[in-house]
């Protein structure tokens, strides 16, 4: 017979919503059952933003001689030792680890369950434990009755149907940090936020690379903007194949490990790309494999459960929050929806989520940042719009610090109410943010026009760009002649 545990909450999923639906959940006197069967910290510890992250720091720090020279500063080649920046990227997920671990939650209070979770009806699942309480020899079954769900389980990489892809060696976002050696060239398939940014991670770390898309790059961000980060791939050397469809993929030579042969389709021709190494960056889906959701009346399709606006499943019991969701597949979501689900699930107050203010940000050099709607998707729903521009090259500390490739760009309405910001450029992820409490508090630009910035910022072209909304009006003929009758009056 299996062992019961009975919970008012069990939390399915240990990435960063789980996490924090479980810790919140159990400091607020719910009994909370955590269930995970790979590693606590889910996807954003192990396998996505925390190594990708410090790869990437890695990787800029490598490319700092390209341009100080500039700056009357002159270094020689870097020498990577790319085993001790394998070393360095997991030194950072340790560090970062025991705040995800299972003992700091069995200290707050929760049961921590490590297994696979699967349904088998509306208000209880059971668990094949990977790990019984007394260590790996005391497995078995576990079943939880609890009077609240929440399914966290995060997503995984997507393999795309790609005629011999079975037969070759690839890599994921799941494999990728377990190198220890440096590939010799590397073929990224994807140019999304994770394509670019480990192409360009590895690119500036030695490897050649060559990037595949079928489309262009970053195709959810701004043209204009984007055009700004092709420049620089480019510059650093990376071979950007867009608008090009891969239609099959072979080994190149006789062994497994002797490399692979993409075989590319673009406007008609075809044309053959060898590399050491492939890396698969063709999206994600949600992991919901084998967790029983039938046997709970849990409706779901390829893009995730089909939630509400409250974050309840079809079985209204059921809670989805993170990637499993099929939203906006980023951490800082995760984190949004726990609060969510919490106030719904714990104190039943009908709170939604509320993505409008979302921001995104593509951490490659320079980074890409964005939050609200695209000029495009502005003037789809609002017809007539302001574009407000203001470049990096015409800002004081980006000149002083040679970091000209960047531009604000944001988008209002004719009454001046902020509809969306983009923003290429140097610390890009950082300078979103007055954006994106601008655009999530409903502000109209002349609220950013009129904020003090320190001088000399990055921050300045934010409010450069904000108070050209103001300049038609403030050097019009109207203002001119207001000045003139005024100076006759002595």
């Amino acid at each position: 017979m299996k062992d019961t545990v009975r919970a008012d909450i069990c939390v399915i999923g240990a990435g960063s919503a789980g996490l924090s639906i479980a810790a919140g959940a159990s400091q607020m006197g719910a009994r909370t059952v955590l269930i995970e069967k790979g590693a606590m910290g889910g996807d954003c510890l192990n396998t996505g933003c925390v190594p990708s992250k410090a790869l990437l720091v890695a990787a800029k720090a490598a490319a700092v001689h390209r341009r100080t020279g500039a700056l009357g500063v002159h270094y020689d080649a870097p020498r990577v030792d790319f085993r001790a920046v394998h070393d360095h990227v997991h030194g950072v997920i340790a560090a970062i680890a025991p705040m995800d671990s299972v003992e700091r939650f069995e200290g707050l209070g929760v049961t921590v369950i490590r297994g696979a979770a699967r349904f088998v009806g509306p208000r209880e699942l059971e668990v094949e434990r990977t790990e019984g309480p007394e260590g790996p020899e005391s497995t078995g079954g576990t079943r939880v009755r609890a009077r609240r769900f929440v399914l966290a389980t995060g997503s995984r990489p997507l393999v795309p149907p790609i005629p011999g892809l079975e037969a070759v060696d690839y890599l994921t976002n799941e494999t990728v940090f377990g190198l220890s050696e440096r590939p010799e060239h590397l073929i990224v398939i994807g140019g999304g936020p994770i394509g670019c940014e480990l192409g360009q991670a590895f690119r500036l770390l030695g490897a050649r690379v060559s990037l595949v898309e079928m489309a262009g790059l970053l195709p959810k961000d701004d043209p204009e903007l984007v055009a700004v980060l092709r420049k620089r791939l480019r510059a650093d050397g990376i071979a950007l194949h867009e608008g090009a469809k891969v239609v099959g993929v072979a080994r190149s030579g006789p062994e497994k490990t002797a490399g692979v042969t993409l075989e590319i389709e673009r406007e008609g021709a075809r044309e053959s790309l060898e590399g050491s190494t492939l890396l698969l960056a063709a999206g994600r889906a949600p992991a919901l494999e084998g967790l029983g959701l039938e046997a709970a009346g849990i409706e779901y399709d390829r893009r995730g459960l089909k939630v509400d606006g409250r974050l309840r499943t079809s079985n209204p019991r059921v809670y989805a929050a993170g990637d499993a969701a099929g939203s906006l597949q980023f951490t800082h979501v995760a984190g949004y929806h726990a609060g969510i689900v919490i106030k719904n699930a714990l104190f039943r107050l009908p709170a939604k989520a509320e993505v409008s203010a979302v921001p995104w940000v593509t951490y490659t050099a320079p980074e890409l940042a964005h939050v609200g709607l695209s000029e495009e998707a502005a003037r789809q729903a609002h017809g007539r719009v302001n574009i407000l521009r203001w470049p990096f090259a015409e800002n004081d500390r980006a000149q002083a610090e040679r970091a000209c490739d960047g531009m604000v760009k944001a988008v209002t309405k004719p009454n001046g109410k902020i509809l969306g910001a983009s923003i290429v450029g140097s610390q890009a992820g950082e300078l979103i943010q007055p954006w994106v409490l601008a655009i999530s508090q409903g502000l109209k630009i002349g609220a950013m026009a009129q904020a003090i910035a320190p001088y000399p910022t990055l921050g300045e072209a934010s409010k450069r760009a904000a108070g050209s909304y103001f300049v038609p009006k403030l050097f019009g003929p109207r203002t001119k002649w207001l000045v003139r009758q005024l100076a006759r009056l002595g």
